[in-house]
């Protein structure tokens, strides 16, 4: 008896073991798969307004914006230029042009006005005493005609010889009056005519230094408005490519009155898209927008439709799609927000309210039905949802409760996979 009894201990002792063996390594598995299944990525069941979406790409860009033209002046160089891409406000100095000969030319033209006006005043000067003498010698000449008119009606007294003397005399007295009143009138007529011609020179004088002063004072070019400053590429004398081109810089030649960059206002900022042909009847004014730019992730901008294009236009490149533009003002704009940043216009077509939705990736398909995979206690199992509308991120669905973590992956396949 005790030998059998000490057989079945043993046997007992081995069959114990074993059953612990293999509830241990059933444990293992279970709790493998568990945590398998655990590190799949999950996200929420979101109820809320759902807004079924229009997505178009565009570039950002400013409704209002003002040239910069430099001045109608020649031989223009660059001496000074205030950074690019700063702001600005109206009346800084953004530009200056080298100044040093037109300066030189002015002091020229100055110092040539002085000595014409110096001319000038000598003339006048000149012409006044000349008409006091002719006035003199005119005043002479009259006494002297009075003088001999009164010896010549003296005539009857006389002799017959000296009446004729006075005659003569008085004749003479006449001519030598009308010879001075004619000399009178040439140097009235020679004075005249020279101090008119120097009165031309001196205002032809005085206009070169006005001009002159006129270019001295473009030669710094102010902003026109408050903005943000740009300057373009300069292409002169590039023959090649226009990668060669650079931007302007100090000590560039420009030509007269060219456009060397523009100011954009930056509270006109507005997202210009591209529209679909076949979008178009689904948007229209003042229609509910949301915003978003490629450089600034982070930042969203609710806005509103502010112009829609009525005629199409064709590209010009194949295929010759058409489309049509449309463009959110943006309301009051963000710091960071510069034009030709490029971006999206999600256009609210509609708006579902109390909707639940999911991410798009957390969407399957299992057996030609729509699918979710539930996450319950570290267990997915598959649920049939039904797609009521959809978004480019979001689908609205029914089926699964709010709250619900479900699977970002196709949870059937990578278990498939693991096997």
């Amino acid at each position: 008896m005790s030998a059998g009894w000490q057989r079945v201990r043993k046997w007992a002792a081995r069959l114990i073991v074993l059953a612990v063996l293999g509830g241990g390594g059933f444990g293992v598995y279970r709790l493998k798969r568990v945590q398998a299944r655990a590190t799949y990525p999950t996200a929420t069941v979101r109820k809320g307004d759902f807004l079924v979406l229009l997505r178009c790409r565009g570039v950002l860009a400013a409704r209002r914006s003002v040239g910069i033209y430099t001045p109608m002046v020649p031989n223009l160089r660059i001496a000074w230029m205030a950074p690019a891409g700063e702001n600005v406000k109206a009346g800084d100095p953004i530009l200056r042009f080298d100044s040093s000969t037109a300066r030189q030319q002015l002091m020229q033209k100055e110092a040539q006005l002085r000595q014409a006006q110096a001319t000038l005043d000598q003339a006048v000067a000149q012409a006044k005493v000349t008409a006091q003498q002719d006035e003199t010698q005119l005043a002479d000449a009259k006494f002297g005609v009075e003088l001999a008119a009164t010896n010549a009606k003296q005539q009857e007294v006389l002799s017959k010889i000296a009446g004729a003397q006075a005659q003569i005399d008085l004749g003479v007295a006449q001519q030598k009056l009308k010879l001075q009143e004619a000399t009178v009138a040439l140097h009235r007529a020679s004075e005249k005519s020279r101090i008119a011609s120097l009165t031309r020179q001196r205002e032809q004088i005085q206009t070169d230094v006005d001009l002159t002063g006129s270019r001295i004072a473009q030669m710094e070019l102010k902003a026109p408005i408050g903005g943000l400053l740009i300057f373009r590429m300069n292409y002169s004398g590039i023959i090649m490519s226009t990668a060669e081109a650079s931007p302007y810089k100090v000590g560039d030649n420009v030509s007269s009155n060219m456009i060397l960059g523009q100011i954009p206002d930056l509270n006109t900022l507005e997202m210009s898209v591209r529209l679909e042909e076949a979008d178009r009847g689904r948007v229209s004014l003042n229609q509910e927008v949301l915003v978003r730019l490629d450089g600034i992730a982070e930042l969203t901008i609710p806005a509103k439709i502010s112009d829609v294009t009525r005629l199409a236009e064709l590209a010009l490149e194949y295929p010759y799609t058409r489309s049509f533009r449309a463009y959110a003002a943006i309301p009051h704009p963000d710091p960071r927000l510069r034009p030709d940043m490029n971006g999206g216009l999600d256009v609210v077509v509609n708006r579902i309210p109390n909707a639940l939705s999911i991410p798009s990736k957390a969407l399957f398909t299992r057996a030609g039905k729509p699918v979710v995979y539930v996450s319950e206690g570290g267990v997915y199992r598959a649920a049939e949802v039904e797609v009521l509308a959809r978004n480019p991120d979001e689908v609205a669905i029914s089926g699964v409760p709010a709250g619900s973590a479900i699977a970002m992956v196709d949870v059937a396949k990578a278990e498939q996979k693991k096997k």
